[in-house]
């Protein structure tokens, strides 16, 4: 289940009612990944906000780097949403200070976390090449 951040403002965030796709392009290898979401089957609230860019990249196996797991508590989930950017909630103050720790902020940032599209536009979604985490842990 998603984690909650007690200390920040709530984001005010519509669910999608209707299927909608997100196209996340990795930066590094250019590499699209077309989702189909249907908000009444895809799995959602597994991490940030419930139908979140980051929610949904989980749910399809897109790796998106969050640190904080989700609760708007850094800035590695960093992407820019580069289509479809309207159909998303706005940012509220709190991920905006996020943003600010972040590298290459440019006026189609987000943080995947707390993006949440309400399904009336698709979106393209570019993860950048800093935001891979090259360190990954195996099983002991």
């Amino acid at each position: 289940m998603a984690g909650v951040n007690p200390y920040i403002q709530k984001a005010n965030a519509t669910k999608a009612a209707r299927p909608f796709k997100v196209t996340f392009v990795e930066e590094e290898t250019g590499k699209r990944t077309d989702v189909a979401v249907d908000p009444a089957t895809f799995p959602l609230g597994s991490l940030g906000l419930e139908g979140s860019l980051l929610d949904i990249a989980e749910g399809a196996g897109i790796e998106i780097n969050h640190s904080c797991g989700g609760v708007c508590a850094c800035s590695t989930c960093h992407v820019h949403v580069q289509k479809g950017g309207k159909s998303c909630n706005p940012a509220t103050e709190d991920e905006e200070d996020m943003l600010d720790e972040a590298p290459d902020v440019s006026t189609d940032s987000r943080l995947s976390c707390q993006c949440v599209p309400n399904g009336t536009e698709d979106l393209v979604v570019l993860v950048p090449k800093w935001n891979r985490n090259q360190v990954k842990e195996g099983h002991h």
